[in-house]
Order: structure tokens, then C-alpha cells, then sequence
């Protein structure tokens, strides 16, 4: 009995010595494995951080035979040397700027969804620090503003009123930078969000925009005879409707006509019996799309975009004939269906009519507020990437940058 006893003990010892060998040289499982999460996309050349790889979060899908990366639609540019200069007093995303010699106005903007700004901001470019602060009328806009100047005085347009998807107002308001006072002007025909509005040939053109329910493009096209800050006429007048509607596009008046550029159907609408207007997701479309306006009140279509861009009505810029775009929007991701930021800087030559891409920005950002002063490209505020490795939108900033053109 004795001896069975032992041959028994000895059997046991040597499988659990077995077994624990085996463990040891066999890939250890982890505890809290999840077979029903999502994987994140592996990059080429690319090593995430743990960080990295839950913020990403996007789940693989061959596309032609390849995984779809998370920075979809980046197009390939030079590196720009960017440096960094004092943040503006408040962070803000679509707010609005306008650049009168030496001095940036920057209006307005979301400081969160739930926090509007009612004031503007000055920066002096030749001392290279922000100056002055002044409020905004109660009735002006928060944000999605139409915004042109004559050198002086500076015509604020339309607009939503309020944080969230609240609604939009037709009142309109004109501003003398040198006195600091403000007026107002006739109110539109309509309510509109975001508008593309010029100063050209002594009259105000507002044109596209959101209609009230903020999703609906509008095509209307409305023109008012304004001087030295004061309106001519009592009324606007109907122009030819611009070719697509929709808000969110920049718009540069020259000489012999308006170019507006980029944009997009569609956006956020407030949510049905929400009480705080809370903003809902719904279907956009970006596009690359280029229109001028001509001296017979004609549209032209001119060469699109690079790639689809919207949130860039303050984040252009004319120098040496032609027009640079920082930043923006362009179409959702083909597998998550999220925001894409842009992170190219673009250029249109006015002569040739060709587009380039000249360089990148420090980061992927939207509703950039840009200037150009004495060589230097300027821009600040919006709302920037996650990363690097992920192009959807995260942090409203404040930030200011520069980088020298050559």
C-alpha cells in the first residue's frame, strides 16, 4: 500500500512540473481580453502608444486589398517652420477675424458648446502682443457671422445667436475700429448661418449660408449699397443666386469679381424638443467647389480644391496674387463616418488659376483665423486634431503661430 502511495505522489509531481514548463514557454492570455473590441488600425513605419491606440480606436477594413489608415485624405506637402506667439486671452472655434494693416480683430466663437464669447480681441502684429478688448453689441451674433471691411469699418452679418444649434438672426452690425463704436444696418431678407459676404464695388454681397434650421443650403444672394459705414439703401437687393448653397467657405473680393471657395451642405441641427437647442449630428457633404462672381453679376466655375474643404471663412489670406488657405474640414472618414480636420495650407494662383499645396500646419485645425504681415502667415484659434495619427477634431484652442513665406 505503501508503495502504491508513493508511486501515486511521484506520478502527481512529475505532471505538475510537466505542465508548468509547458505554461512558461507559452504565450501568456490575458485576464481582461475582449474578442468583441474593436482593433486598431496598424500603420506602416508607424509605432502608437498604448495612448495612441485607444484614442484611435477605428476598426480594420480592407479597402482595394489595404487597411484604411486614421489619417485619411492627408495629402502629401512640405514641412513649414512654424513659431509659436502669444495665445489669444480666450480659446474660440467659428469665431471670425478681420486684418486691417497692423491689426487683427477676432470676434466672437464658441469657447465650448455650452460657452459663447460676445467681444473681440486685438493683436498688433508689429509688437506681437494682444492690445485692446472691447464687447459686442447683445443682439450680434456668437458665431457662423458673415464678416467684411473697407479698411475702417468692419460689416458684421447674420450669425447664430447663443451656444449649441440655437438659432440664427438677420440683424446686421457695422463697426468703426478707429472710434470703437457700432451701428447697425438693415436686417436681411433672412436669417443665415455662416453666409460667404464680400465688400466689392461699394455694395455688401451676402450670399449661401445655412437657412434657419441650420442644415438647409441657401442659394439666395442679397446685395446692399453701403459708405463709410453707413447703408445707401433701405433695403437688399436680389442678385443671382449663387450655383450651390451652403455655409462655411471662404470668400475674397478682387477686382474684377468675388471668388468664394469650398464649403459644404448640411451641418449640426438642433435636436427636436431639445430645451437647450442641444446640437445633432447630420449628413453633410463637403466639396472642392470654386465660383467667381463677375462685373455682369455672372457665376464662374473655376478649378476645385486639392480635396474638400469647409470651415475656412476666416482662414484665407491673399498674397503676391494669389490666395493661401489654412486648415479646415474636409469629408468624413469612409469607415468611422467622423470629422476629418485639414492640416495642408493651400495656395490658388489668380494668374494661372492652379491650386498647390506649400506646406502644413503644426497640427490639423478648423476655423482658423489667418493674417499675413511683413512675410509672415498667421494664424490662431479653432479646434485642433487629436494627433498626429488621429484627424478628428478634440481641442478648442487659443493658440497663436507663424511661419515665414517665402
Amino acid at each position: 500500500m505503501n508503495n502504491l502511495l508513493i508511486i501515486f505522489t511521484c506520478i502527481l509531481s512529475v505532471a505538475f512540473i510537466f505542465n508548468l514548463l509547458w505554461a512558461s514557454s507559452s504565450p501568456s492570455i490575458s485576464a481582461n481580453w475582449a474578442p468583441n473590441k474593436p482593433h486598431p488600425v496598424v500603420i506602416s513605419n508607424f509605432t502608437p502608444n498604448i495612448e495612441n491606440i485607444k484614442k484611435v480606436e477605428v476598426k480594420e477594413k480592407k479597402v482595394d486589398g489595404g487597411l484604411i489608415p486614421p489619417t485619411f485624405a492627408d495629402l502629401p506637402a512640405p514641412q513649414l517652420q512654424w513659431e509659436q506667439m502669444a495665445s489669444a486671452p480666450v480659446a474660440r472655434l467659428d469665431g471670425f477675424a478681420i486684418q486691417i494693416k497692423n491689426l487683427f480683430y477676432v470676434f466672437a466663437g464658441y469657447g465650448t458648446i455650452d460657452v459663447v464669447h460676445s467681444h473681440v480681441d486685438v493683436y498688433n502684429f508689429t509688437d506681437d502682443t494682444w492690445v485692446d478688448r472691447f464687447d459686442m453689441p447683445k443682439e450680434m451674433a456668437n458665431s457662423h457671422l458673415g464678416m467684411a471691411t473697407d479698411g475702417r469699418y468692419i460689416y458684421a452679418i447674420s450669425g447664430q445667436c447663443g451656444p449649441q444649434c440655437r438659432g440664427p438672426t438677420a440683424q446686421n452690425f457695422v463697426l468703426d475700429t478707429e472710434t470703437k463704436k457700432w451701428n447697425s444696418l438693415p436686417p436681411l431678407p433672412a436669417p443665415r448661418y455662416a453666409p460667404a459676404t464680400q465688400l466689392w464695388r461699394g455694395r455688401l454681397h451676402v450670399m449661401g449660408g445655412s437657412k434657419e434650421n441650420r442644415h438647409t443650403p441657401g442659394v439666395d444672394h442679397w446685395s446692399l449699397a453701403v459708405k463709410n459705414g453707413k447703408a445707401l439703401e433701405k433695403e437688399w437687393l436680389s442678385e443671382t443666386p449663387i450655383p450651390r448653397g451652403g455655409p462655411h467657405r471662404a470668400c475674397a473680393a478682387l477686382d474684377d469679381g468675388i471668388i468664394v471657395i469650398g464649403g459644404q451642405e448640411g451641418d449640426f441641427m438642433a435636436k427636436p424638443g431639445s430645451p437647450i437647442f442641444k446640437c445633432s449630428r447630420r449628413h453633410e457633404v463637403v466639396y472642392t467647389d470654386v465660383y467667381k462672381l463677375d462685373a455682369e453679376m455672372k457665376w464662374k466655375v473655376l478649378p476645385p480644391m486639392p480635396k474638400p474643404d469647409s470651415h475656412i471663412e476666416s482662414s484665407w489670406v491673399i498674397v503676391n496674387n494669389s490666395i493661401i488657405i489654412v486648415g479646415g474640414t474636409t469629408e468624413k472618414h469612409p469607415v468611422t463616418r467622423r470629422m476629418i480636420l485639414v492640416g495642408e495650407v493651400f495656395q490658388f494662383h489668380l494668374d494661372t488659376e492652379k491650386w498647390s499645396v506649400i506646406g502644413k500646419l503644426p497640427f490639423r485645425c478648423k476655423t482658423t483665423l489667418a493674417a499675413f504681415w511683413e512675410g509672415w502667415l498667421y494664424f490662431t484659434s479653432g479646434q485642433r486634431d487629436k494627433g498626429p495619427d488621429n484627424p478628428q477634431p478634440r481641442k478648442v484652442i487659443g493658440e497663436m503661430w507663424r511661419t515665414k513665406l517665402s
